[in-house]
Protein backbone atom coordinates (compact mmCIF):
# COMPACT_ATOMS: atom_id res chain seq x y z
CA UNK A 1 0.00 0.00 0.00
CA UNK A 2 1.10 3.59 -0.97
CA UNK A 3 2.70 5.12 2.04
CA UNK A 4 0.39 8.23 3.35
CA UNK A 5 1.79 11.27 2.23
CA UNK A 6 1.91 14.41 4.09
CA UNK A 7 2.35 18.20 3.56
CA UNK A 8 2.73 21.20 5.99
CA UNK A 9 -0.24 22.35 7.28
CA UNK A 10 0.83 26.10 6.34
CA UNK A 11 0.09 25.32 2.71
CA UNK A 12 -3.88 25.00 3.44
CA UNK A 13 -5.40 23.33 0.84
CA UNK A 14 -7.55 25.52 -1.14
CA UNK A 15 -9.55 22.40 -2.76
CA UNK A 16 -12.95 22.00 -4.21
CA UNK A 17 -15.47 22.26 -1.65
CA UNK A 18 -16.38 24.54 -4.16
CA UNK A 19 -18.49 22.24 -5.84
CA UNK A 20 -20.10 21.10 -2.14
CA UNK A 21 -21.01 23.43 0.03
CA UNK A 22 -20.10 26.84 -2.15
CA UNK A 23 -16.84 28.39 -3.66
CA UNK A 24 -16.79 32.19 -2.87
CA UNK A 25 -17.67 34.69 -0.33
CA UNK A 26 -21.04 36.67 -1.13
CA UNK A 27 -21.24 39.95 -2.38
CA UNK A 28 -23.21 42.09 -4.89
CA UNK A 29 -21.20 41.04 -7.69
CA UNK A 30 -21.75 37.19 -7.27
CA UNK A 31 -25.30 37.86 -6.04
CA UNK A 32 -26.21 39.50 -9.46
CA UNK A 33 -24.57 37.34 -10.91
CA UNK A 34 -26.26 34.30 -9.52
CA UNK A 35 -29.42 35.46 -10.03
CA UNK A 36 -28.87 35.92 -13.85
CA UNK A 37 -27.43 32.30 -14.24
CA UNK A 38 -29.98 30.80 -12.17
CA UNK A 39 -32.91 32.61 -14.50
CA UNK A 40 -30.53 31.01 -17.28
CA UNK A 41 -30.79 27.97 -15.76
CA UNK A 42 -34.45 27.99 -14.75
CA UNK A 43 -35.28 28.06 -18.56
CA UNK A 44 -32.91 25.78 -20.03
CA UNK A 45 -34.46 23.07 -17.20
CA UNK A 46 -36.94 20.25 -18.86
CA UNK A 47 -40.42 20.34 -17.94
CA UNK A 48 -41.30 18.53 -14.81
CA UNK A 49 -42.25 15.05 -15.00
CA UNK A 50 -45.64 13.74 -13.66
CA UNK A 51 -46.12 10.43 -11.28
CA UNK A 52 -49.13 8.28 -10.72
CA UNK A 53 -49.96 6.55 -7.81
CA UNK A 54 -50.67 6.55 -3.95
CA UNK A 55 -48.32 8.97 -1.47
CA UNK A 56 -46.17 6.98 0.42
CA UNK A 57 -46.18 5.55 4.29
CA UNK A 58 -44.24 8.55 5.96
CA UNK A 59 -42.00 10.01 9.08
CA UNK A 60 -41.04 13.18 9.78
CA UNK A 61 -39.15 14.77 12.46
CA UNK A 62 -37.02 11.82 12.54
CA UNK A 63 -33.73 12.95 14.41
CA UNK A 64 -30.71 10.59 13.75
CA UNK A 65 -27.79 10.74 16.16
CA UNK A 66 -24.27 9.84 15.49
CA UNK A 67 -22.69 9.12 18.88
CA UNK A 68 -18.80 10.20 20.09
CA UNK A 69 -16.59 7.38 18.80
CA UNK A 70 -12.51 7.45 19.19
CA UNK A 71 -12.19 8.85 16.23
CA UNK A 72 -14.65 12.52 16.47
CA UNK A 73 -16.53 13.80 19.45
CA UNK A 74 -18.41 17.12 19.64
CA UNK A 75 -17.25 18.81 22.47
CA UNK A 76 -19.19 22.19 22.80
CA UNK A 77 -20.48 24.46 21.03
CA UNK A 78 -21.67 28.33 21.49
CA UNK A 79 -21.30 31.48 19.90
CA UNK A 80 -20.93 31.04 16.38
CA UNK A 81 -18.57 27.85 16.86
CA UNK A 82 -18.08 24.39 18.12
CA UNK A 83 -15.14 22.90 19.57
CA UNK A 84 -14.30 19.16 17.93
CA UNK A 85 -12.27 16.35 18.52
CA UNK A 86 -10.87 14.44 15.59
CA UNK A 87 -8.34 11.68 16.44
CA UNK A 88 -6.06 13.24 19.16
CA UNK A 89 -6.55 17.14 17.67
CA UNK A 90 -8.82 19.33 18.82
CA UNK A 91 -10.52 21.56 15.87
CA UNK A 92 -12.43 24.90 16.06
CA UNK A 93 -14.48 26.14 13.65
CA UNK A 94 -17.67 28.62 13.13
CA UNK A 95 -20.99 27.32 13.91
CA UNK A 96 -23.69 29.65 12.56
CA UNK A 97 -26.63 27.12 14.67
CA UNK A 98 -24.92 27.19 17.62
CA UNK A 99 -26.51 30.81 18.65
CA UNK A 100 -26.34 29.77 22.64
CA UNK A 101 -23.02 29.72 24.77
CA UNK A 102 -20.57 27.44 24.87
CA UNK A 103 -20.37 25.19 27.95
CA UNK A 104 -17.17 24.52 28.51
CA UNK A 105 -14.64 27.21 30.56
CA UNK A 106 -12.89 29.62 27.67
CA UNK A 107 -9.60 27.67 28.50
CA UNK A 108 -10.33 24.60 27.01
CA UNK A 109 -11.36 26.31 23.78
CA UNK A 110 -8.06 27.91 23.92
CA UNK A 111 -6.53 24.57 23.85
CA UNK A 112 -7.52 23.95 20.21
CA UNK A 113 -4.68 22.73 17.67
CA UNK A 114 -6.20 24.40 15.13
CA UNK A 115 -8.58 27.35 14.68
CA UNK A 116 -10.66 28.26 11.54
CA UNK A 117 -10.09 32.31 10.89
CA UNK A 118 -11.61 34.87 8.66
CA UNK A 119 -15.00 34.18 6.34
CA UNK A 120 -17.59 32.87 8.58
CA UNK A 121 -20.16 32.39 6.21
CA UNK A 122 -20.70 28.69 5.07
CA UNK A 123 -19.73 29.43 1.21
CA UNK A 124 -16.65 31.74 2.12
CA UNK A 125 -12.99 31.13 2.00
CA UNK A 126 -10.81 31.28 5.10
CA UNK A 127 -7.82 29.48 6.61
CA UNK A 128 -6.55 27.97 9.65
CA UNK A 129 -4.27 29.28 12.49
CA UNK A 130 -2.18 26.59 13.89
CA UNK A 131 -0.94 25.98 17.52
CA UNK A 132 1.56 23.95 16.48
CA UNK A 133 4.06 24.59 13.42
CA UNK A 134 5.10 21.34 12.99
CA UNK A 135 1.33 20.53 12.66
CA UNK A 136 0.31 17.78 9.28
CA UNK A 137 -2.57 19.16 6.95
CA UNK A 138 -3.78 15.61 6.49
CA UNK A 139 -4.03 13.22 9.61
CA UNK A 140 -5.53 9.75 9.96
CA UNK A 141 -8.89 8.81 11.00
CA UNK A 142 -11.09 5.89 10.97
CA UNK A 143 -14.61 5.06 10.91
CA UNK A 144 -15.85 1.25 12.21
CA UNK A 145 -12.21 0.45 10.83
CA UNK A 146 -12.36 2.48 7.72
CA UNK A 147 -9.17 4.19 7.73
CA UNK A 148 -9.39 7.40 5.79
CA UNK A 149 -7.62 10.95 5.92
CA UNK A 150 -8.76 14.04 7.65
CA UNK A 151 -7.61 17.71 5.79
CA UNK A 152 -7.36 21.01 6.63
CA UNK A 153 -9.47 22.73 3.86
CA UNK A 154 -9.76 26.77 2.97
CA UNK A 155 -13.35 25.96 3.06
CA UNK A 156 -13.10 25.06 6.97
CA UNK A 157 -14.43 21.88 6.41
CA UNK A 158 -11.90 18.69 7.04
CA UNK A 159 -13.23 16.21 4.54
CA UNK A 160 -15.33 13.67 6.59
CA UNK A 161 -19.06 14.93 8.01
CA UNK A 162 -19.40 12.73 11.08
CA UNK A 163 -23.22 13.12 11.18
CA UNK A 164 -23.25 11.14 8.44
CA UNK A 165 -22.17 8.43 10.40
CA UNK A 166 -26.03 7.87 11.03
CA UNK A 167 -26.47 7.14 7.21
CA UNK A 168 -23.48 4.60 6.78
CA UNK A 169 -24.60 2.78 9.45
CA UNK A 170 -27.59 2.29 7.60
CA UNK A 171 -25.75 1.92 4.57
CA UNK A 172 -23.64 -0.85 5.84
CA UNK A 173 -26.73 -2.58 7.06
CA UNK A 174 -28.84 -2.70 4.09
CA UNK A 175 -25.85 -3.88 1.99
CA UNK A 176 -24.97 -6.55 4.36
CA UNK A 177 -28.74 -7.51 4.14
CA UNK A 178 -29.27 -8.24 1.24
CA UNK A 179 -29.83 -11.41 -0.53
CA UNK A 180 -28.74 -10.04 -4.01
CA UNK A 181 -25.74 -8.31 -5.84
CA UNK A 182 -26.17 -4.42 -4.46
CA UNK A 183 -24.97 -1.66 -7.33
CA UNK A 184 -24.48 2.13 -5.67
CA UNK A 185 -24.58 5.52 -6.94
CA UNK A 186 -23.13 8.18 -4.83
CA UNK A 187 -23.57 11.58 -6.39
CA UNK A 188 -21.75 14.59 -5.20
CA UNK A 189 -19.69 12.04 -3.21
CA UNK A 190 -16.64 14.14 -2.38
CA UNK A 191 -13.87 12.46 -0.51
CA UNK A 192 -15.55 8.72 -0.94
CA UNK A 193 -15.94 7.67 2.49
CA UNK A 194 -19.47 6.19 1.81
CA UNK A 195 -18.40 4.62 -1.45
CA UNK A 196 -15.56 3.00 0.57
CA UNK A 197 -18.11 2.03 3.12
CA UNK A 198 -20.26 0.40 0.74
CA UNK A 199 -17.75 -1.04 -0.86
CA UNK A 200 -16.44 -2.30 1.71
CA UNK A 201 -20.34 -3.78 2.31
CA UNK A 202 -20.33 -5.71 -0.68
CA UNK A 203 -21.44 -3.03 -3.13
CA UNK A 204 -20.53 -2.27 -6.80
CA UNK A 205 -20.39 1.18 -6.48
CA UNK A 206 -19.96 4.37 -8.63
CA UNK A 207 -18.68 8.19 -7.33
CA UNK A 208 -19.50 11.14 -9.02
CA UNK A 209 -17.89 14.22 -7.87
CA UNK A 210 -17.47 17.55 -10.18
CA UNK A 211 -14.13 18.37 -8.83
CA UNK A 212 -10.67 16.50 -9.41
CA UNK A 213 -9.24 16.92 -6.10
CA UNK A 214 -12.16 15.68 -4.58
CA UNK A 215 -11.57 13.02 -6.88
CA UNK A 216 -7.88 12.22 -6.04
CA UNK A 217 -8.75 12.34 -2.01
CA UNK A 218 -10.96 9.69 -2.50
CA UNK A 219 -8.80 7.68 -4.32
CA UNK A 220 -6.12 8.30 -1.42
CA UNK A 221 -8.53 7.54 1.06
CA UNK A 222 -8.97 4.19 -0.70
CA UNK A 223 -5.35 3.37 -0.88
CA UNK A 224 -5.43 3.65 2.72
CA UNK A 225 -7.93 1.72 3.82
CA UNK A 226 -6.87 -0.80 2.21
CA UNK A 227 -9.31 -1.38 -0.74
CA UNK A 228 -8.23 -0.90 -3.90
CA UNK A 229 -9.49 -4.57 -5.35
CA UNK A 230 -13.14 -3.38 -4.57
CA UNK A 231 -15.36 -2.02 -7.51
CA UNK A 232 -15.41 1.26 -7.52
CA UNK A 233 -15.78 3.69 -10.47
CA UNK A 234 -13.94 7.08 -10.03
CA UNK A 235 -15.71 9.76 -12.06
CA UNK A 236 -15.37 13.66 -12.45
CA UNK A 237 -18.56 14.98 -13.79
CA UNK A 238 -21.56 17.08 -13.49
CA UNK A 239 -23.73 15.37 -11.67
CA UNK A 240 -26.78 16.02 -13.39
CA UNK A 241 -25.43 15.78 -16.85
CA UNK A 242 -24.33 11.79 -15.48
CA UNK A 243 -27.60 11.03 -14.55
CA UNK A 244 -29.13 11.96 -17.57
CA UNK A 245 -26.18 9.87 -19.79
CA UNK A 246 -27.25 6.90 -17.36
CA UNK A 247 -30.64 7.11 -18.46
CA UNK A 248 -30.12 7.00 -21.85
CA UNK A 249 -27.87 4.29 -21.19
CA UNK A 250 -30.98 2.27 -19.64
CA UNK A 251 -28.29 1.95 -15.98
CA UNK A 252 -29.87 1.38 -12.72
CA UNK A 253 -28.77 1.44 -9.27
CA UNK A 254 -30.26 -0.51 -5.96
CA UNK A 255 -29.48 2.45 -3.88
CA UNK A 256 -28.34 5.84 -4.81
CA UNK A 257 -26.71 9.04 -2.21
CA UNK A 258 -27.15 12.37 -2.96
CA UNK A 259 -25.35 15.03 -0.96
CA UNK A 260 -26.14 18.18 -3.07
CA UNK A 261 -24.35 21.46 -2.61
CA UNK A 262 -26.67 25.02 -2.02
CA UNK A 263 -24.53 26.19 -4.57
CA UNK A 264 -21.73 25.18 -7.13
CA UNK A 265 -20.05 24.80 -10.14
CA UNK A 266 -19.30 21.34 -12.33
CA UNK A 267 -16.00 20.93 -13.76
CA UNK A 268 -17.13 23.08 -17.52
CA UNK A 269 -18.87 25.71 -15.46
CA UNK A 270 -21.79 24.42 -14.97
CA UNK A 271 -24.12 26.09 -12.20
CA UNK A 272 -25.87 24.17 -9.36
CA UNK A 273 -28.60 25.89 -7.47
CA UNK A 274 -30.09 23.69 -5.18
CA UNK A 275 -33.65 25.11 -5.42
CA UNK A 276 -34.02 25.16 -9.07
CA UNK A 277 -32.23 22.09 -10.06
CA UNK A 278 -32.48 19.53 -7.10
CA UNK A 279 -36.63 18.87 -8.47
CA UNK A 280 -35.11 17.59 -12.14
CA UNK A 281 -32.05 15.65 -10.42
CA UNK A 282 -34.45 13.81 -8.53
CA UNK A 283 -36.82 13.02 -11.29
CA UNK A 284 -33.35 11.75 -12.96
CA UNK A 285 -32.73 9.62 -9.55
CA UNK A 286 -36.10 8.14 -9.85
CA UNK A 287 -36.00 6.89 -12.93
CA UNK A 288 -32.22 5.23 -12.55
CA UNK A 289 -34.03 3.02 -9.61
CA UNK A 290 -33.39 -0.40 -9.94
CA UNK A 291 -36.55 -3.02 -9.96
CA UNK A 292 -36.32 -3.66 -6.98
CA UNK A 293 -33.83 -0.39 -5.01
CA UNK A 294 -33.42 -0.82 -1.47
CA UNK A 295 -32.94 3.19 -0.40
CA UNK A 296 -32.23 6.41 -1.68
CA UNK A 297 -31.02 9.11 0.77
CA UNK A 298 -30.93 12.95 -0.18
CA UNK A 299 -29.08 15.03 2.69
CA UNK A 300 -29.43 19.00 2.25
CA UNK A 301 -27.14 21.31 4.53
CA UNK A 302 -29.37 24.41 3.91
CA UNK A 303 -30.23 23.88 6.93
CA UNK A 304 -31.94 27.33 7.12
CA UNK A 305 -35.06 25.56 5.15
CA UNK A 306 -37.49 22.81 6.76
CA UNK A 307 -36.99 19.43 6.39
CA UNK A 308 -40.68 19.35 5.08
CA UNK A 309 -39.24 20.90 2.17
CA UNK A 310 -36.97 17.80 0.72
CA UNK A 311 -39.87 15.74 2.36
CA UNK A 312 -42.49 16.61 -0.17
CA UNK A 313 -40.63 16.44 -2.93
CA UNK A 314 -39.61 13.14 -2.21
CA UNK A 315 -42.96 12.40 -1.47
CA UNK A 316 -43.77 13.35 -5.09
CA UNK A 317 -41.16 11.58 -6.76
CA UNK A 318 -41.52 8.15 -5.09
CA UNK A 319 -45.35 8.28 -4.99
CA UNK A 320 -46.62 4.74 -6.27
CA UNK A 321 -43.58 3.03 -5.43
CA UNK A 322 -43.46 0.06 -2.66
CA UNK A 323 -42.00 1.99 0.36
CA UNK A 324 -41.65 4.63 3.09
CA UNK A 325 -40.23 8.05 3.38
CA UNK A 326 -38.66 9.13 6.16
CA UNK A 327 -37.41 12.43 6.71
CA UNK A 328 -36.21 14.83 9.81
CA UNK A 329 -32.42 16.21 10.59
CA UNK A 330 -28.81 15.19 11.00
CA UNK A 331 -27.16 16.39 14.94
CA UNK A 332 -24.51 15.80 17.12
CA UNK A 333 -24.57 15.80 20.71
CA UNK A 334 -22.15 17.04 22.89
CA UNK A 335 -19.70 14.25 23.86
CA UNK A 336 -20.78 15.52 27.80
CA UNK A 337 -24.41 14.42 27.09
CA UNK A 338 -27.29 17.00 27.01
CA UNK A 339 -26.99 19.72 24.34
CA UNK A 340 -27.52 18.72 20.48
CA UNK A 341 -26.53 20.48 17.45
CA UNK A 342 -28.47 20.46 14.03
CA UNK A 343 -26.00 19.85 11.00
CA UNK A 344 -28.65 18.95 8.52
CA UNK A 345 -31.63 17.83 6.94
CA UNK A 346 -32.45 14.64 5.17
CA UNK A 347 -35.15 12.50 3.56
CA UNK A 348 -34.55 9.12 2.37
CA UNK A 349 -36.87 6.22 0.54
CA UNK A 350 -36.57 3.08 1.74
CA UNK A 351 -38.02 -0.17 0.54
CA UNK A 352 -39.79 -3.32 2.68
CA UNK A 353 -36.61 -4.74 1.32
CA UNK A 354 -34.47 -2.64 3.23
CA UNK A 355 -33.27 -3.51 6.58
CA UNK A 356 -32.00 -0.50 8.83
Amino acid sequence: MAKPHYKSARKSDRSSKANRRGSVAPDSKRIAGEADTKKAAEQSLPPRRRYQGERLKETTGVVLESPASADYALLDSGDGEKLERYGSLLIRRPEGQAIWQPALAASEWQKADAVFTGDTDEEGQGRWKYLHDDLAETWPMSFDGLKYFGRFTSFRHTGVFPEQAAHWHALQKAIGSATRPVRMLNLFGYTGLASLIAARAGAEVTHVDASKRAIGWARENQLFAGLEDRPIRWICDDAVKFCAREERRGNSYDVILLDPPAYGRGPKGEVWQLFTHLPHMLDLVRSLQSKNPLMTVLTSYAIRASHFAIHEIMQEVFTGMEGRIESGELILRHESGGRALSTSMYSRFVSPECVL
